[in-house]
């Protein structure tokens, strides 16, 4: 069965002095102040389109490599991924990070780097983000 999530943006003035909020109206969890300088610059408290990038891509690889761990035999105790979502003014986003580290009773360091790049390939979001270089860092915790 599809789902659709919605979010929406509310955004008063120009791009460099105006602002704007996100609202989580899906899940109602909450709304975000956004700034051009939150983007380009300095948090300062509020996020950015790519920190919401970022949120969607390290849990959707989160789930995607449970879920593979599992189907294999495999499940993890734990998953720990961290996703670093670069934008660069006047050019995009020019690169993600993928910092993972599992804990994985039972299995290889080669066998979870394996499942950790099936897990960038077949995520949803990467998918989604296929025209940005994706980096992946995995870590297998004792």
């Amino acid at each position: 069965m599809a789902t659709t999530r919605i979010a929406t943006t509310n955004w008063e003035g120009s791009l460099l002095q105006g602002a704007g909020n996100v609202s989580l109206d899906s899940s109602g969890v909450g709304k975000f102040d956004v700034t051009w300088a939150s983007r380009a610059e300095d948090p300062n408290g509020r996020t950015s389109p790519e920190e919401l990038i970022a949120a969607a891509h390290s849990s959707c690889f989160s789930m995607a490599l449970s879920h593979g761990l599992a189907g294999a035999g495999t499940p993890p105790e734990s998953v720990q991924t961290q996703a670093s979502v670069t934008f660069q003014p006047g050019e995009g986003i020019t690169g993600i990070v993928l910092k993972v580290r599992a804990k994985v009773p039972g299995l290889s360091a080669e066998g979870f780097q394996e499942a950790a790049e099936g897990a960038k390939a077949n995520c949803p979001v990467s998918k989604a983000l296929a025209g940005v270089t994706i980096s992946l860092e995995a870590e297998l915790l004792d």
